[in-house]
């Protein structure tokens, strides 16, 4: 195969946005030939495509890549980055120019959601190596382990995940999805109780909802981790203690606005690594993908893979 030098694997997501993928690739493409950015396209064609794509191609050589798609694209890319054998994570570039309706990774970065400005930046490529987890938990009887980039959530917020990227799979998006399920699932959940290590200190209670950090952003804008440096080499861990269904409704303007801390019932705490079992087991998700159900674990891996960005964020502690 012969490439460019620095050449670009692009990993395009055609179902991404409600098909904004596919249609609007042809636009994309000549965005990037604009601005002589050499490139490889490559179409994944089911869900975790992208992870054995991301592996194949690295080990043909590239060492750049952009995701064309939502957050759980760039999630399957990075699970193909650290899962190769090629070469060291940190020799990978990787870039992101959003068709999804979330972008809450690159909103970290203030990576634009119009084309012209994601593909700006990555002509730019101003780089910065980021932190990454690296999840170990359970499907059934069997145990299974997923990397990721951004945040990881257990509880309430995976159960709101799940449903949501159901009414995905069946063809419904929008911004508002997230946000819809989180009421409607607020109506019903119960906390449960948890056992919790954080790099050997253990914590116990009644918990609602936990959130793993190394991103800022989820769920379409809201500030799960908000004080979360993602090149600290530690992650951001938020825990909502039994709440009332009503108290917590009225303080859903924190997971917005940054002060979720702020709440008497809400704690954080940073580490790296992080044990949680509970009875009976909470499901996880990491990256907006649902995975499985605890026992879990997390660890960190700093500054591992570098990353394009459009600024940094700042730094609040």
């Amino acid at each position: 195969m012969h490439k460019q030098p620095g050449e670009w694997m692009v990993v395009v997501n055609p179902n991404a946005g409600k098909g904004r993928g596919e249609k609007d690739w042809h636009r994309i493409a000549g965005l990037l030939d604009q601005q002589e950015i050499y490139n490889t396209p490559v179409f994944t064609v089911s869900k975790g495509h992208a992870i054995q794509l991301t592996r194949d191609y690295i080990m043909q050589g590239y060492r750049n890549v952009i995701v064309v798609g939502g957050d759980g694209t760039l999630n399957e890319v990075v699970n193909g980055v650290f899962t190769q054998h090629a070469c060291h994570s940190t020799d990978i570039t990787l870039a992101m120019i959003t068709v999804g309706t979330g972008n809450d990774w690159g909103k970290m970065y203030s990576i634009p959601s119009d084309y012209e400005g994601a593909v700006r930046i990555i002509r730019e490529r101003k780089t910065r190596l980021q932190d990454a987890g690296l999840t170990e938990y359970y499907v059934g009887g069997r145990q299974e382990s997923r990397y990721f980039l951004n945040i990881a959530g257990l509880g309430f917020d995976a159960a709101v995940v799940k449903r949501t990227n159901g009414q995905k799979e069946k063809g419904r998006s929008g911004k508002a999805l997230y946000f819809v399920n989180l009421l409607n699932i607020l109506m019903y959940y119960e906390p449960t109780r948890i056992a919790m290590e954080i790099d050997g200190r253990k914590l116990s209670g009644e918990v609602f909802t936990i959130s793993i950090g190394i991103g800022r952003f989820s769920g379409g804008g809201m500030r799960q981790t908000p004080r979360a440096v993602p090149d600290d080499g530690l992650f951001d861990i938020t825990l909502v203690n039994k709440i009332g269904k009503g108290e917590l409704i009225l303080s859903l303007k924190k997971l917005y606005d940054g002060t979720i801390l702020e709440h008497p019932k809400i704690q954080g705490f940073t580490g790296k690594v992080i044990r949680i079992e509970s009875n009976p087991p909470i499901h996880l998700e990491a990256d907006g993908e649902t995975l499985g159900h605890s026992p879990v674990q997390f660890r960190i891996i700093p500054r591992s893979i570098n990353i394009v960005y459009g600024s940094l964020p700042e730094a609040v502690r």
